[in-house]
């Protein structure tokens, strides 16, 4: 896969140019710090696969996704989970937060290839079918356990202290996970951050008022910072 990378930090850049000249199945392309000098080369060439920074300077990853007539599939990378319900919806086959482990890397490839090799009529995935399709169960490390969670009876993740605490219809799991981690297992396009201590199950969602949702009965805080992207995206798929 011809991959185009588009990321403003030098850094992060190199790495991920590391991670695919490691990776034998994927083939470096163009590469760019500039996302105007990005656009105007995907706009004139083909490319198998971007990985997309979304929080760069005057123009960003969702921004110039959203200005590409057929854009190609893409990876994005971030130092910001509060943007990955919203990138799901722009092609995007999966979402890595930052700093990148060559492991989560590998996986996300991996992804990329399974859907850029599958047939025509399984590519095009709207927000709301990701939603309602089937899902494995997780299995989530409690103690000594491996923990079978259905991801439709999970309600809402909170963060207690060093552990997640995973809440659903019938139960509590307590998990001793990251933030992090969590976003990274939970399927895409179905759950969304609202708070520093908070992922929700959309689909739970009953009732929404400025500063907080309601699931189960249960009020859940709305942070400042997630408050803006969470109202558009509920309001772009009402």
């Amino acid at each position: 896969m011809l991959c185009t990378v588009i990321d403003d930090e030098p850094y992060a850049l190199d790495l991920i140019k590391d991670y695919i000249n490691r990776t034998p199945f994927l083939e470096l392309g163009e590469c760019f710090s500039n996302p105007y000098r990005a656009l105007s080369y995907l706009n004139s060439n083909q490319v198998d696969l971007i990985f997309l920074d979304i929080n760069m300077p005057e123009l960003s990853g969702i921004q110039l996704i959203r200005s590409l007539t057929s854009p190609p599939p893409v990876i994005f990378t971030t130092a910001y989970p509060e943007f990955a319900a919203e990138s799901y919806e722009y092609n995007a086959v999966d979402y890595l937060l930052k700093p990148i482990k060559y492991e989560r890397f590998l996986k996300a490839v991996n992804k990329a290839a399974r859907h850029i090799n599958a047939p025509a009529k399984n590519k095009t995935v709207h927000t709301a079918d990701r939603m309602n399709e089937p899902r494995e169960p997780l299995f989530v490390k409690s103690g000594h356990q491996q923990v079978k969670i259905d991801p439709d009876d999970l309600l809402y993740i909170e963060a207690a202290g060093n552990y997640m605490s995973f809440c659903t219809t019938n139960k509590k799991v307590m998990s001793l996970l990251t933030m992090k981690e969590v976003l990274d297992i939970l399927p895409p396009g179905r759950f969304v951050r609202i708070h520093k201590s908070y992922i929700i199950a959309r689909k739970h969602i009953e009732a929404i008022d400025k500063h907080e949702v309601v699931i189960a009965g249960e009020k859940i805080p709305i942070g400042v910072t997630y408050r803006e992207h969470f109202l558009n995206l509920i309001n772009k798929n009402c």
